[in-house]
């Protein structure tokens, strides 16, 4: 400081400067008017920069709320999506334990319908069996019965003479005529 105050106090005994002049020393001028500037700058600016930073101050603790809120939000948002997904698995574990039920079920439903289907058809295979045994049996007395019939006929046919052949028609005749005489 004392540099600064003796460039003004030697200011009138430069000889080139005569009494008023230019300070050439370039260090002593710079730093004068840097002070000074600077001076300048801290008195004015000083509100203006305050103004600044408290404005700045104020947006950083409205982001930091903001981001507070939101983060807020988000674990709520969080805990609701993670209650639905745990909801979620609940349900869909319920589904396919009752699913797994159903298609068992399903499945002994299946088999026993199958077994009634099966025991129905051996039903109707014993029902068809038989009604062809009984045809078929039919058939063969039929037949034995014809054969009986054209063998009793050559028989009569060949030892019977006509008057035995009467005899035997008449007496044919009145078993006949008996049997309705009971049934009327």
């Amino acid at each position: 400081m004392k540099n600064v105050t003796d460039s003004f106090v030697f200011l009138g005994h430069w000889p080139s400067a005569g009494s008023f002049g230019f300070n050439t020393d370039i260090l002593a001028t710079n730093l004068i008017n840097l002070s000074v500037v600077l001076g300048i700058l801290i008195f004015f600016g000083k509100g203006v920069l305050s103004d600044l930073l408290d404005n700045r101050k104020q947006r950083i603790l409205n982001t930091i709320r903001n981001s507070e809120e939101l983060r807020g939000k988000a674990i709520e948002q969080l805990e609701k999506a993670r209650a639905r997904l745990k909801k979620v698995e609940m349900e869909a574990d319920q589904f396919r334990v009752n699913g797994y039920s159903e298609i068992e079920r399903e499945k002994i439903n299946l088999i026993n319908s199958t077994y009634k289907t099966l025991e129905q058809l051996e039903n109707y295979k014993n029902e068809t069996i038989h009604f062809e045994q009984q045809k078929a049996i039919n058939q063969v007395r039929q037949r034995v019965f014809q054969q009986a019939l054209q063998g009793a006929l050559g028989t009569l046919n060949s030892s019977l003479n006509n008057e035995l052949h009467l005899r035997t028609i008449n007496a044919n005749i009145g078993m006949f005529d008996a049997m309705n005489e009971i049934t009327d």
